[in-house]
């Protein structure tokens, strides 16, 4: 059973899916994560995230990178929006992504191009989105708790910026799959988004 789990920074939709992986006992992959390793090793390495040669060869990372803190910055998500727009960085995370789809049993991956690339097969597809304010007002208070310093202007411009790259890349664009169920959390609670989550992926396996 594949689960997947789309959507624009901030929408929510890795709260979702690790909610979804503990509900139905399946281990859960943040695909984003693997872009923002990419975006941390190229600024590691001196290079240039819109560079796709700097951003391939960062593509190599070791995994022990995936646990770095900095990860979660809002500097590494910017360079995650980045690196993730040049077609061989795409097609170098996809095998690794994949082969954790299609394991044993199944799995839940929450990303940008889950149900339309990595696992098109997926048995529940959710395509989770929410307007800018509430996902910059989100990543605000995120960002105040990590005792991270920036402003909810700065972060609203960002992610206008992401939405943009993502949406209109040449490669794998960040959109719902045709047969995606759309979830808006705008206005919805951490737990109650949770909730709706599970009903409509119960609903969808019927």
């Amino acid at each position: 059973m594949i689960i997947a789990v789309d959507g624009p920074t901030a929408s929510g939709k890795g709260t979702i899916a690790r909610a979804l992986a503990a509900h139905f006992g399946l281990p859960h992959l943040d695909t984003g994560l693997l872009y923002r390793a990419v975006g941390r090793q190229v600024a590691q390495n001196g290079g240039d995230p819109d560079s796709p040669a700097d951003a391939l060869a960062a593509c190599g990372f070791p995994d022990s990178l995936l646990d770095d803190p900095e990860l979660r910055s809002e500097a590494s998500g910017g360079l995650a929006s980045r690196v993730s727009v040049h077609p061989a960085v795409r097609r170098a995370l996809y095998e690794r992504q994949r082969a954790f789809a299609t394991q044993p049993g199944g799995a839940v991956l929450d990303g940008r191009d889950i149900g339309t690339v990595i696992a098109p097969e997926a048995a529940v597809k959710l395509f989770v989105v929410a307007s800018v304010p509430a996902r910059a007002e989100r990543r605000f208070l995120e960002m105040q708790q990590a005792g991270r310093p920036v402003s909810l202007a700065e972060i609203s411009a960002d992610l206008e910026a992401r939405d943009l790259r993502d949406r209109t890349r040449a490669e794998a664009p960040l959109l719902a799959a045709p047969d995606a169920v759309l979830l808006d959390t705008s206005d919805l609670g951490k737990e109650a988004a949770i909730a709706t989550a599970i009903r409509l992926a119960q609903a969808r396996l019927g």
